[in-house]
């Protein structure tokens, strides 16, 4: 374990002189903006975007300045590798290398999620069962740590502050720069829907795709689900390709979560692999149809550039600001609306149970499944899944009547993911107790890391950011 250090070691990044004079500047910005704010006021990021959906108190206190770290440093073709400042978005950084024929490993459903956000909280996507988690793709980065100073961490130095800062959430500090793996990609990927009559089938067939890295004899490349029902269910496989031929737009009228839907057996379809890592964007899932825009006389007149996620997340602050869904339900004699946006990692042995037990309880579909692995088998302290085992992650993201107590139905949630050894992520409203938070989200070893990294609790505690939301 490192002790407080009182140097700066910053590694030198392979990119042209002009970028890395800018990427220095923008840095050096960062830290100024830093040393500016009160060692008593709260410290956060001066983000235009973000995919959070935790209440967060009005602080008065402006953000740390991170113009300028929103770029992609530098594609190495030959390492496959790539050097991106830490508020750089996926879209921009996938633009970049798909350039050169290559992708990250894991590429969240969003837009605008950046890689500095992946990495301290956690992404996830369809190669995640053969490629783990963006964290885990991670040569080494620069992070601005409470303490205000800036360290190079990898696997060999400062491993510690390496290991915990996945799911930290900004609580240990701030990357400016990350150097992650890249994987050689096809320009198109061929879409398999298979139908499920029942979740229990579905998640057979997804266990055995996941262990023999293929279905009927092909290699799968890609593999999420969507559950609308009990009886209801899709597996969609993924296979890239670089053969020809016409290809679907989910960016106009056709919405891609309608398309997976069919009677029964096999339906087929291929999109570019650009269109296939934004396929959810678009409508955010499904979770456009909130604002009518699936409405087919709304979506003609919607502009384009704004069906996206980001703009929809806009649209869901103002409400959040002016409690807008809570008068219109008040005025039409209803209860106020409770969110349920959550995602969860359930051991995929016990996620059957989960999802017959949500389905019975919740009244919230369609529901995201999207199977995973940890490429790294030493784990990450500060979510402590088993590595070498399988877990599906179970994505919902609606809002339901409010009950009796505050967060009534997140409530019976965590306690049922609890219940089946699972975790859940934690960019949304949580309710643990503190004792129940530590035994879940690293205690002591996140304890101790917070005390070297930063000694004087410049920032929030992870529990105090995603728990008590000040």
């Amino acid at each position: 374990m490192h002790g407080r250090m009182s140097t700066t070691r910053i590694s030198v990044v392979a990119v042209p002189g002009s970028a890395q004079s800018a990427h220095t500047a923008a840095v050096e910005r960062l830290r100024a903006s830093y040393r500016s704010i009160p060692p008593t006021a709260p410290v956060r990021l001066a983000k235009p975007t973000s995919n959070l959906f935790r209440a967060r108190a009005k602080s008065g206190v402006r953000g740390l300045d991170t113009s300028g770290l929103t770029d992609v440093l530098g594609v190495d073709p030959d390492a496959r590798t790539a050097d991106v400042a830490g508020m750089c978005t996926y879209e921009r950084l996938v633009a970049e290398t798909l350039r050169y024929g290559l992708a990250p490993l894991v590429v969240p459903q969003l837009k605008t999620i950046t890689i500095g956000g992946a990495v301290s909280g956690l992404g996830i996507e369809s190669a995640s069962f053969r490629n783990g988690l963006p964290h885990e793709s991670v040569l080494e980065m620069d992070i601005l740590t409470g303490a205000g100073e800036l360290l190079t961490v990898s696997a060999d130095e400062y491993p510690d502050l390496y290991r915990a800062f996945p799911n930290s959430y900004g609580t240990l500090g701030y990357s400016t720069r990350v150097k992650i793996l890249l994987e050689p990609i096809k320009p198109f990927v061929t879409l398999r829907h298979v139908r499920f009559h029942s979740v229990d089938a579905l998640i057979t067939q997804l266990e055995r795709v996941v262990d023999t890295g293929g279905y009927d004899g092909v290699p799968v490349d890609y593999l999420d689900g969507v559950v609308f029902s009990a009886d209801e269910s899709y597996l969609c496989l993924g296979i890239r390709t670089i053969t020809p031929g016409p290809v679907s737009d989910y960016t106009g009228k056709d919405i891609y979560y309608q398309s997976i839907r069919h009677d029964t057996g096999i339906r087929d379809d291929r999109l570019t692999i650009h269109d296939y890592f934004w396929r959810w964007d678009t409508d955010w899932f499904w979770c456009s149809r909130a604002f009518g825009a699936q409405n087919p006389r709304v979506r003609r007149w919607w502009p384009r550039r704004y069906r996206r996620s980001s703009f929809y997340w806009k649209l869901v602050a103002l409400d959040q600001r002016f409690a807008i869904s809570d008068r219109i339900e008040k005025r039409n004699g209803r209860p106020p609306r409770e969110r349920v946006v959550q995602d969860v990692e359930l051991p995929i042995e016990r996620a059957g149970e989960f999802l017959d037990w949500f389905l019975e309880t919740v009244p919230v579909t369609p529901i995201w499944l999207c199977p995973l692995r940890l490429r790294d088998h030493q784990g990450w302290p500060l979510y402590p899944i088993r590595p070498d085992h399988t877990y599906i992650n179970i994505g919902f993201w609606s809002s339901v009547p409010a009950g009796a107590t505050e967060g009534e139905t997140n409530r019976k949630i965590e306690n049922k993911v609890s219940e089946l050894d699972g975790h859940k992520s934690l960019y949304s409203d949580s309710y643990y107790s503190p004792e129940e938070f530590d035994a879940l989200y690293g205690g002591e070893s996140y304890n101790t890391v917070k005390k070297t990294y930063d000694p004087d609790s410049r920032l929030l505690t992870l529990y105090e950011k995603a728990v008590q939301r000040r």
